[in-house]
């Protein structure tokens, strides 16, 4: 990659790390077989996202669990189920909806710990393995379906859920699709390919589809793009595990910034938070650990689905 002004480097700190008590130490996953080649695992930490009273939610994949964190690093246990989650955002004020790789799009009740399904199965066929998702301003829900796809096998996909409980199918071609994310005017959504090692651009068309999907950005190393994030410049965040870093891009998809990892390689998702929304809050997923960094600028609001809590 030719640049023509090299970007800024930044250490991220921990913020908090996941307590011993909630560690899963020499507990063999089915998960962790298939995803670490069978390293033990004591957690695997994703899905950040904010409530709006600061308090910091994570899913723990391999032992289905979902944890809050409070503005001073403490966490306690909210729910827990036989499933593997990843990606959350808020449903309403009160429910998380969580991508479950093994049961499909699952509803969190925060306040119970109540987990109810949401959509399991399309057609009554079951998705490969559902990994990241976000809502638009009109309550539309985007999210893709991973499974083990990779470049042996492209075919990923990427999904709309639309209010009224249309799901289209927009893409499924996909080497692995992961993370998912929005331009400022919500006419772009960015996704990641993580086994090509990419972040795909696609323009989302106003009759519902989309066209002339490209690569936006393109990395290297072990492993590839992960969970995005945008902030309010429309700059595209990457969370890039196998390297430990966090891509900041331009419009030009040229880094501005690379954020570093002091906790080990498996960066893997991000998330805005703080009053400003300036801070940014990442998983190190392999370590249990939150990392946090302060941006210049804040990150884009992340809306909720327009189902109202029961």
């Amino acid at each position: 990659m030719f640049l023509l002004q090299a970007p800024e480097i930044r250490d991220c700190e921990v913020f908090t790390r996941l307590p011993e008590r909630f560690r899963r130490t020499g507990v063999r996953t089915a998960w962790a077989e298939a995803n670490r080649g069978g390293v033990p695992t004591d957690s695997f930490l994703e899905g950040p996202v904010f409530d709006a009273d600061g308090h910091l939610y994570v899913t723990d994949i391999p032992f289905g669990r979902i944890f809050r964190i409070d503005p001073q690093g403490q966490w306690s246990l909210v729910a827990e189920w036989d499933g593997e989650p990843n990606g959350a955002k808020f449903l309403n004020t009160r429910e998380l909806l969580v991508t479950d790789y093994r049961h499909g799009l699952m509803a969190v009740d925060v306040m119970t710990g109540a987990v109810r399904p949401y959509l399991e199965r399309r057609n009554s066929e079951r998705f490969r393995g559902v990994n990241d998702l976000i809502f638009d301003r009109a309550g539309n829900l985007y999210f893709t379906d991973q499974g083990q796809s990779g470049l042996h096998d492209p075919s990923g996909r990427l999904y709309r859920l639309r209010p009224g409980g249309q799901l289209d199918l927009l893409l499924a071609n996909l080497p692995s699709p992961n993370g998912v994310a929005l331009s400022p005017d919500e006419r772009v959504l960015y996704l990641a390919v993580t086994r090509a090692n990419q972040v795909w651009r696609v323009p989302l068309m106003d009759d519902g589809s989309v066209s002339k999907v490209s690569a936006f950005f393109t990395s290297h190393g072990p492993s590839g793009p992960d969970g995005l994030a945008v902030d309010e410049a429309g700059r595209v965040l990457v969370a890039n595990p196998g390297l430990g870093r966090v891509w900041v891009l331009d419009a030009l998809a040229e880094p501005e910034q690379v954020l570093l990892s002091p906790a080990g390689r498996s960066l893997t998702n991000l998330a805005f938070g703080g009053a400003d929304r300036r801070t940014l809050y990442c998983t190190e997923s392999v370590s249990g650990s939150i990392l946090r960094v302060t941006l210049d600028r804040a990150g884009l609001p992340i809306h909720r689905g327009t189902e109202s809590a029961s």
